[in-house]
């Protein structure tokens, strides 16, 4: 092949009148190289395209990548590495190529993976993700660890968030209920982690909370949870959890009543929303506007958010939750069953006929706590 100084000479000398034999003799190159570049009518320049030599290993690609697909289902630290591949390929297949082939191969499959994880998503109005982060916060003078739920629109960058004493499914259906009334309306689809309280994959399936799955009946939302180990499907998300730690949580923020710190933390995204789109250059307010457009309606009536369940108290008439939070009820209670109502936040002691006896504080975290008692004046 001729460079394209040699190719230049050549039609220079061709301009000149200069006869095929004569650019010949001058150049040295083959007549028929010189007619084929004479009559090439197109010098654009082309992708370089690599040309793949057959490999021993091409046979064996598709069981590569069955084994591969079969570890998204599993435990990360039990995946496929490229020796594990060479040697059941060797044992199990018969395969005689080399292990530096198998080790090249799968480095590439990774790397298309990664490619694959860094593409940019492009999403329409109105969907959301949803996941939770942990702060420090000072409940009534004292300093402790919460979770906060937050949900965020990809499409304009806005957010809210939540804050909660865990992830249950109480907490999730109680922070999604609370940001719906605030923004005025139900996202079509909500993105989840395999958050705890939401769902839990076991194998290729998903198995939703009782509670969630009536919330989301009730709100009428569809829900998609993520693939493993695949954060960028929720990569927005993941970035406002950083964001909100950083901006609504410090200093740490004091409260004595949680329910009154949410109410005004909704507020607070007034702030972020008045800033500019960090791409589109367009206020963030402005954004979600069009996302509002996309929300369902919220439904004629409120949920109630609470789980419902027939505990066995205790000799002295407690129940515990998580085998370590008591909640009393009444003496006479003793050794019997009561039914419990579970809020996020709270706990109702119940009759049998489903009448509130009282309300507790809900605790949460792994030291032991014991809630006495206060029975309203109409039961004493």
């Amino acid at each position: 092949m001729l460079t394209m100084s040699q190719i230049n000479h050549i039609k220079d000398l061709s301009n000149c009148g200069y006869r095929i034999s004569e650019i010949s003799e001058k150049t040295g190159a083959d007549p028929k190289t010189i007619r084929k570049y004479l009559a090439q009518d197109d010098f654009s320049p082309r992708p370089p395209v690599i040309q793949e030599k057959p490999s021993k290993l091409d046979p064996f690609k598709p069981i590569i990548q069955e084994w591969l697909d079969e570890d998204k289902k599993h435990w990360r630290k039990q995946h496929h590495t490229a020796q594990r591949i060479y040697e059941r390929l060797v044992e199990e297949h018969g395969y005689t190529g080399s292990y530096s082939t198998v080790q090249r191969y799968m480095k590439k499959c990774r790397s298309i993976q990664t490619e694959k994880a860094s593409l940019e998503l492009i999403w329409d109005p109105g969907p959301a993700q949803v996941d939770f982060g942990e702060a420090d916060f000072y409940e009534t003078g004292k300093l402790c660890r919460k979770k906060y739920l937050t949900v965020s629109f990809p499409y304009s960058n806005d957010g809210y968030s939540q804050v909660f004493g865990g992830e249950t499914a109480e907490c999730v259906c109680q922070g999604l209920q609370d940001i719906f009334e605030f923004i005025g309306g139900v996202p079509p689809l909500l993105i989840f982690d395999n958050a705890t309280g939401v769902g839990r994959r076991i194998g290729d399936a998903i198995h939703e909370s009782e509670l969630f799955s009536r919330s989301r009946a009730h709100y009428h939302f569809r829900v998609r949870f993520c693939n493993p180990y695949s954060g960028w499907e929720k990569g927005n998300v993941e970035r406002k959890v950083d964001y909100n730690r950083a901006n609504l949580f410090v200093p740490v923020p004091h409260f004595n009543e949680i329910e009154k710190y949410n109410q005004k933390l909704l507020a607070r995204h007034e702030k972020k929303a008045s800033e500019l789109h960090y791409k589109k250059q367009i206020s963030i307010r402005e954004l979600f506007e069009e996302d509002r457009k996309a929300l369902r309606m919220l439904p004629p009536k409120r949920f109630d958010v609470c789980r419902y369940e027939w505990l066995k108290a205790d000799g002295y008439g407690k129940v515990y939750m998580d085998g370590k939070h008591f909640y009393s009820t009444r003496p006479e209670n003793a050794n019997k069953q009561v039914l419990v109502g579970i809020r996020a936040h709270t706990v109702d002691i119940l009759t049998d006929g489903g009448q509130v006896i009282t309300t507790h504080r809900r605790a949460y975290g792994d030291n032991r706590t014991d809630s006495a008692i206060t029975v309203p004046r109409w039961l004493s």
